[in-house]
């Protein structure tokens, strides 16, 4: 699966065919970040770690390091997107390293102020997606938040297609048409149950339902705000 995984990040970042991949931060983590300003309990302080799993080219740690002094390591599956990283990266405090994510978390517990799992750890099967919880609970200090977005349930007939025509091993798993992995779609119980217990969930976003005459047309997404306390 992940050799599967590999591949098809390594060609959309070579030549992309299927998603728009785009330089600029995303819109989503700015949105978390002014946020973060007006509420953190902890301010999040220059020089401080932020861990971004499934970095890709490295946009969203590059504005982090650029507009809030962070310091970062960034971790992706496809070398050719690390590449990018790099160079993109240029004489920034970052680091970028090709490897799975479904492998231990290599920083000391916590040293981090801000972990990013955007659109990422929807393909791990459960057991790993609860074991890399755990490790992103142990590397983030008190105050440090979790910025989490994935795919939503409710309200995407699109999910509710695949899961029926194309269902996975685990419950709320459907196969990728492109790529051929398991995908996890989420609930918001299921969202609340899995994250509550171990870090405060201060924030929940909800993309549009994104439905036209009845028919689906975009993905729905959600994003979490979580703290460690």
């Amino acid at each position: 699966m992940q050799e599967q995984h590999r591949r098809f990040w390594n060609k959309e970042y070579s030549n992309p065919e299927h998603l728009s991949l785009s330089d600029e931060p995303a819109e989503d983590l700015e949105k978390f970040m002014r946020w973060v300003g007006r509420n953190a309990e902890w301010p999040i302080d220059p020089g401080e770690l932020a861990i971004d799993l499934g970095c890709g080219n490295g946009r969203n740690l590059i504005y982090l390091a650029e507009q809030f002094k962070l310091t970062g390591a960034g971790y992706d599956i496809s070398e050719v997107a690390v590449k990018q990283a790099e160079r993109k990266a240029k004489d920034l405090p970052l680091t970028f390293t090709t490897r799975s994510i479904d492998l231990p978390i290599p920083k000391e517990d916590g040293s981090a102020a801000i972990v990013l799992d955007m659109m990422t750890s929807h393909y791990l099967p459960e057991a790993k997606r609860i074991a890399l919880r755990d490790e992103i609970v142990r590397v983030l200090r008190p105050g440090g938040f979790l910025f989490f977005k994935s795919f939503l349930l409710e309200g995407d007939l699109h999910a509710k297609r695949l899961l029926a025509e194309r269902p996975g091993k685990e419950p709320g798993t459907y196969i990728h048409h492109r790529i051929g992995v398991p995908e996890k779609v989420w609930t918001e119980e299921e969202i609340y149950a899995f994250f509550q217990p171990h870090l405060e969930v201060r924030k929940f976003l909800k993309s549009h339902k994104h439905v036209a005459h009845g028919r689906a047309f975009r993905r729905r997404t959600f994003s979490v705000y979580c703290e460690k306390m």
